[in-house]
């Protein structure tokens, strides 16, 4: 707590201890800077006017910012200092209180900011997690097809574009979603997959749309849809050529408008969403049949994504297989196994109709089912025993192929722990961009999680950040002439 008047230091110290708040007390600015890195507080709470008028709060700031965690700042501010006060929270401020203040009214607002702090703690750690696992070297493939899949996802996945993926089932095409959002901006916001084919049509709107209470038998509560759960980050539709037409005509407004209506509601609501869609089947060939509307399929298909199914790409079978093997079945049992050349032989013949999916299948089945460490062709599913005929037999150990990073005799193969995929430097592992580009994203990403709170109303939200609705409407749509 920095503040020049020490009875306002000792009234909020005072006041912050009797909620159980650990409080350090400062009544200098310069103080308060040197003692931030040994004291590593959650949130700081100083006057933006500190050492005979100048806006020492601005310093102390930026330096609790760059805190590793950073800490949250409260800015308290004397009247006629507002748009100080807003530049501040363009500087990383979670919020600002206008002095005179009401105890409890600080009280609220400190209970928000480590409310958010502990959520932000516990996001951050997720997200962490979830990136290492959809990171793009977690997509297996060298083969020419999957290079250029490579090729598309790296220039689009910090875009807002809507991203058809087309490719058979069991291709990968929510890992391939996945990617999309965990290497975004939106990484640290909601991803949300929905199958559309899963739910009938009435659940269907209810849980994309949301619905008021007593819209219908059974609504005994409001309830949020998926697009406003998913506010501010990415909603992936599976199966999107099973969508029924009705909710096609609905899920076109929402690409139009950024605007969602609940079930029995009668004002839309603002949602900031990115969406991904993907099907296995032709969309061209349902809007001759005249079950999908072919405006919708324009609105859907800015950026397409062709999924190849494994039979166009059997030089990444090898790959697959060491993927599988060793970053998930012996991750999980603890057992190293190998596989002879038959199997990989039997492997390469088939024609995969279910394509990744089949095979990781395939590979636990016969981890489950093989005596030994050693997968031979009987231990695979019945339907690969019809290649045994045509290829060379050959059970020797010796000659197995070993996934590992042991040495290996001429007849073995060894695989990469992982793919040699050039990193490129950048913020997050993403490449750098000019400070002006991020600060205007930052600001951006600001921007929409005010107007989500505010349900969308743009007079409340400019209101909260003290510009101007004009303002408001220029930074959203990217025209602002101040960036």
């Amino acid at each position: 707590m920095v503040d020049d008047e020490l009875t306002m230091v000792q009234m909020v110290s005072e006041m912050l201890r009797a909620e159980g708040h650990e409080v350090f007390p400062f009544t200098n600015g310069h103080e308060a800077t040197n003692a931030l890195e040994s004291i590593a507080p959650e949130l700081v709470i100083t006057d933006l006017y500190l050492e005979k008028g100048k806006t020492y709060g601005l310093e102390l700031l930026q330096k609790a910012r760059a805190l590793n965690p950073p800490a949250l700042v409260i800015i308290i501010t004397a009247f006629g200092t507002i748009e100080t006060a807003v530049d501040a929270m363009k500087k990383g401020a979670y919020d600002y209180l206008e002095k005179p203040f009401k105890l409890d009214e600080l009280k609220l607002c400190v209970q928000r900011a480590l409310s958010y702090s502990d959520a932000i703690s516990e996001n951050i750690f997720l997200k962490r997690q979830l990136r290492q696992k959809y990171k793009f070297s977690q997509i297996i493939g060298t083969s020419p097809k999957m290079q250029e899949v490579f090729k598309i996802i790296e220039r689009v996945a910090d875009t807002d574009a809507t991203v058809l993926i087309l490719g058979e089932s069991g291709t990968g095409k929510e890992l391939v979603a996945r990617a999309l959002h965990f290497n975004s901006r939106r990484q640290f916001a909601p991803f949300i997959p929905i199958n559309c084919s899963a739910l009938p049509e009435n659940l269907l709107e209810s849980e994309l749309f949301g619905h008021r209470k007593g819209s219908f038998t059974g609504a005994i509560t409001d309830k949020k849809g998926l697009f406003e759960e998913a506010n501010g980050g990415t909603i992936f539709l599976d199966e999107i050529a099973s969508m029924p037409p009705t909710l096609q005509s609905r899920l076109l407004r929402v690409l139009q408008d950024k605007e969602v209506r609940r079930i029995g509601d009668n004002f839309p609501t603002y949602v900031n969403v990115r969406i991904l869609a993907a099907t296995n089947e032709s969309l061209e060939k349902r809007i001759k049949e005249g079950s999908f509307r072919e405006d919708l399929f324009y609105r859907l298909n800015i950026i397409t994504i062709n999924l190849p199914p494994l039979r166009e790409r059997i030089e990444d079978i090898p790959l697959l297989i060491a993927h599988f093997l060793r970053d998930k079945i012996h991750a999980q049992s603890g057992k190293p196994f190998k596989i002879t050349r038959q199997v990989l032989e039997a492997f390469n013949m088939h024609t995969w109709p279910g394509n990744i999916r089949e095979l990781e299948n395939a590979l636990e089945r016969a981890c489950a089912l093989s005596e030994t460490n050693i997968i031979q062709l009987h231990d695979l599913p019945h339907v690969f025993h019809k290649y045994e005929s045509s290829i060379t037999k050959s059970t020797d150990v010796e000659q197995s192929i070993q996934y590992s990073n042991e040495a290996s005799a001429s007849e073995t193969i060894n695989i990469p722990a992982e793919q040699n995929k050039e990193q490129k430097p950048g913020f997050l592992g993403k490449p750098f961009v000019p400070l002006k580009n991020f600060l205007k994203d930052q600001e951006l990403l600001y921007i929409n999680q005010v107007l989500a709170a505010t349900e969308g109303n743009k007079e409340k939200a400019a209101e909260i950040l003290g510009i101007s609705l004009a303002t408001l409407y220029r930074k959203l749509v990217g025209d602002d002439s101040s960036n």
